[in-house]
């Protein structure tokens, strides 16, 4: 007799249900609302300065700083659950680097775009609608990417990625010596 194939997405489901329920589906969850309410921002400052004729580069510009800015925010406290003075090397750091890589991609995307679009005449708004959408398809695209940064460099509690670097060689490990008093400290690592 065949099999029948009844209920086979239950398993999956329960699957889903758990994920959604761990540490880590309530981070993915509490970003990707966050990334949602940073790209709603962005849009909304971006197709307005592009109404009133502002450079591609500079819509950019002030859209994702509009954006970034709660995204910050949401990202460190509310997704992450990070307190206190944030780490300078890796979250502020890390935060910055990821965001000046994002910008310089929507610049890129959105001038690209508008060179593409001139020929659409201005008053049916499309040249707008696709302009702004290469700019919020760029955050898509980067969403999964940055959300990996996030969860494994910048808002972790520690580096697995410089870890990662430091068993391929390609950072050198940094030895902590801890201060006693009264006792000398002898540096072994060089020649006599």
């Amino acid at each position: 007799m065949p099999e029948t194939v009844g209920f086979s997405f239950l398993p999956k489901l329960e699957r889903f249900h758990e994920l959604r329920r761990s540490a880590l589906g309530v981070r993915i969850t509490r970003y990707a609302l966050g990334s949602v309410f940073a790209a709603a921002t962005s849009a909304i400052v971006f197709a307005i300065l592009f109404v009133f004729n502002v450079g591609t580069t500079t819509d950019s510009i002030c859209a994702f700083t509009a954006g970034a800015i709660p995204n910050w925010f949401l990202n460190r406290r509310w997704a992450w659950r990070r307190r206190g003075r944030p780490a300078l090397g890796r979250e502020v750091f890390g935060y910055a680097l990821t965001s000046i890589i994002s910008l310089v991609l929507t610049s890129l995307a959105t001038a690209w775009t508008k060179a593409h679009v001139q020929s659409i005449p201005a008053h049916y708004g499309i040249r707008m609608i696709l302009v702004t959408g290469s700019y919020l398809a760029v955050f898509a695209v980067l969403f999964v990417v940055k959300f990996g940064l996030y969860e494994f460099w910048v808002f972790s509690e520690e580096s697995r990625i410089r870890a990662a670097l430091r068993s391929w060689g390609l950072m050198p490990a940094v030895k902590v010596r801890p201060e006693r008093t009264g006792v000398p400290v002898v540096n072994t690592d060089q020649a006599p």
